[in-house]
């Protein structure tokens, strides 16, 4: 198959990227490096760097794509509420022009999803953002009888997760904070629960959407591992592995108390078995004594 993947130098992106082509797939890929680096630029894919608003650009003479995998997106909570109209360009119009672009070509499309689609879509722009985007997809879907997955993606870490800058996410954040030798921060009371996901896990998921042939009639396929940890857990590992210390700092706008799987539908239907990795990818990273970031 020859499979488009928007946002594939960025973290999800990069892991998804190297199994396709691993599996023998032609892989293109369209990424304005917003979030995404070069360095994980995958040998036998070809890139194309350009927002993905303009995708009809690049590819309205291309007649041979069979799967789209929309991964592009600014995918953090608090960047959105200073750039909300750059978070609404990117996540909302630009998911709107890849359907837009899907239709016209007859092309099926995998989108990823939130978790935040569980919490108040009016809690940051990013949520309203990522409401916005399965709602399309819901629309596009119903209207023109597209073929269209939803996946809500639940906190995912691992390989080649961003660690630098404002798209890392807390797992990134404290390797860079134990990197330069600072304490962990962590926001509020540290009682908030995240359901951490393997990125492993989530490109194993993608995969099989990709083969997927039923039509089920729930909204989305809900990828996490049913298992969440509170922040302190998680910090709790940290310091267990690197002997890091930690510091609270006032809570933040948008941060909602927790997440966690909400239905078992993408494992009876896919076949599908996350698995709870966090406390041996958290030990990992300290194995030799210092963190790896190359992997």
């Amino acid at each position: 198959m020859k499979i488009l993947v928007t946002g594939g130098a960025g973290f999800v992106g990069t892991n998804l990227v190297k199994r396709l082509v691993t599996n023998g797939h032609e892989v293109v890929v369209l990424d304005d490096y917003s979030t995404g680096t070069k360095s994980n630029h995958v040998k036998g894919a070809t890139y194309y760097e350009d927002d993905v608003k303009w995708i009809s650009s690049w590819f309205s003479f291309t007649e041979d794509i069979d799967l789209i995998y929309h991964l592009a997106g600014l995918s953090r909570i608090q960047p959105s509420f200073e750039n909300p109209s750059e978070t609404f360009d990117v996540n909302t119009l630009g998911t709107q022009r890849v359907l837009d672009f899907a239709r016209k070509k007859g092309i099926k499309v995998i989108y990823a999803g939130s978790s935040s689609k569980h919490h108040d879509p009016y809690q940051s722009p990013y949520a309203a953002c990522k409401y916005l985007g399965e709602e399309l997809c819901k629309l596009y879907k119903k209207t023109y009888g597209m073929s269209i997955e939803i996946c809500r993606f639940y906190n995912v870490y691992g390989p080649h997760e961003v660690i630098d800058g404002d798209w890392a996410a807390v797992i990134g954040i404290w390797r860079r904070q134990i990197r330069d030798n600072q304490p962990i921060t962590i926001v509020g009371d540290g009682e908030q629960k995240r359901d951490f996901t393997h990125v492993h896990d989530i490109v194993d998921a993608l995969l099989k959407l990709n083969a997927h042939d039923t039509k089920p009639t729930f909204d989305a396929w809900e990828l996490g591992t049913g298992t969440n940890y509170s922040i302190n857990q998680v910090a709790d590992m940290f310091e267990k592995y690197s002997g890091c210390k930690r510091k609270y700092i006032p809570n933040q706008q948008g941060n909602y108390k927790e997440t966690l799987r909400e239905s078992d539908e993408a494992i009876e239907f896919l076949d599908w078995e996350p698995q709870d990795r966090l406390d041996e990818y958290i030990k990992s990273l300290f194995s030799s004594r210092q963190l790896k970031f190359d992997f």
